[in-house]
């Protein structure tokens, strides 16, 4: 026992410091957001990130559901309609002998409830073309409520065609929108690089108004919530001098009025943890940083881009 007490001390004291190596990198570390119908997608490696980027754990997409999910059950006989068997024709045979048994009670026999042999064939006509009209109207509306499965057959256009190519997210679900290439322009650019310090920047500086303009509603969510952990800890995490070292296009696309472009880049920083009382260094070193992520921007047609993703690289 007395030799492992020292090996417990020597590995406490390296646990000790794996946690601030770990803690050193003290900016969102993460794989989250969401990338349109790509979010379940790896974006293609680049020069700058050729390793495939780490899947994406923290999103608000949901996978598609199949369109069965919330299909209406199809009514049973007994059910909405009744079924035929109990419903119109059940019933209306039923006051056909109703009417039969009321005339033998009157004394005028089983007949006479329905004036006459020729009156009951009369009205037995009169029942089976209400009932074969009925069972026509009511067959229309069942194809009328189901829907059709997925993949059955061939579309029924080329519009449908494209967009059950393109695929969703399963089969038998509602198809995903179709998607084509997007042209990524120099100023686009440009408008990552800028984002990229400011995001960051505004990021440690706890400043959630500066980053409501530059992120979708979920990346601010997230942003939100770490800062709020960072308070409960009573730390800041401060990132600066953010400086792009080296960047390029991993995918751009367009699914209808909604433009995304992934965009690898690897670039420096400082960034640290401080005591939110004191201001002194809690964890992390003054010295410059280096990362490689995958940050997916987000815009409508002609608007501005907006931090949808990020994907640590691998």
């Amino acid at each position: 026992m007395k030799y492992l007490r020292p090996l417990f001390a020597l590995l406490a004291v390296f646990a000790v410091f794996a946690l601030l190596a770990g803690d050193a990198d003290a900016r969102p570390r993460s794989s989250m957001g969401s990338r349109g119908t790509r979010t379940f997608s790896a974006p293609p490696p680049t020069a700058t990130a050729p390793n495939a980027a780490a899947p994406i754990n923290r999103t608000m997409t949901q996978p598609g559901t199949t369109s069965t999910a919330a299909r209406p059950p199809v009514s049973q006989p007994g059910g909405l309609f009744g079924g035929f068997g109990r419903g119109l024709a059940g019933g209306l045979l039923g006051g056909l002998l109703g009417a039969g048994l009321i005339g033998m009670l009157m004394g005028n026999g089983f007949l006479g409830g329905l004036a006459g042999f020729a009156s009951i064939l009369g009205l037995l006509l009169q029942i089976g073309l209400i009932v074969v009209v009925g069972m026509l109207i009511f067959r229309w509306w069942q194809r009328r409520s189901q829907p059709q499965p997925a993949y059955a057959g061939m579309p029924r256009d080329a519009d449908v065609q494209q967009r059950t190519a393109l695929g969703g997210f399963g089969g038998g679900g509602a198809a995903a929108p179709a998607t084509e290439p997007l042209e990524i322009k120099p100023e686009d650019f440009d408008t990552f690089e800028r984002l990229l310090g400011e995001i960051q920047t505004g990021y440690g500086r706890e400043d959630l108004s500066a980053l409501r303009s530059r992120l979708t509603p979920e990346m601010l969510s997230y942003y939100a919530e770490e800062l709020s952990e960072n308070a409960s800890r009573g730390v800041v995490n401060e990132i600066s001098d953010v400086k792009l070292l080296q960047g390029d296009l991993a995918e751009a696309w367009r699914e209808g009025d909604k433009e995304y472009a992934s965009v690898a880049m690897r670039y420096a920083l400082k960034d640290r943890y401080v005591d939110r009382a004191t201001g002194k260094a809690a964890d992390g070193t003054d010295a410059l940083q280096e990362a490689t992520e995958v940050w997916t921007f987000t815009r409508v047609r002609g608007g501005n881009w907006l931090l949808s993703a990020i994907q640590q690289a691998q």
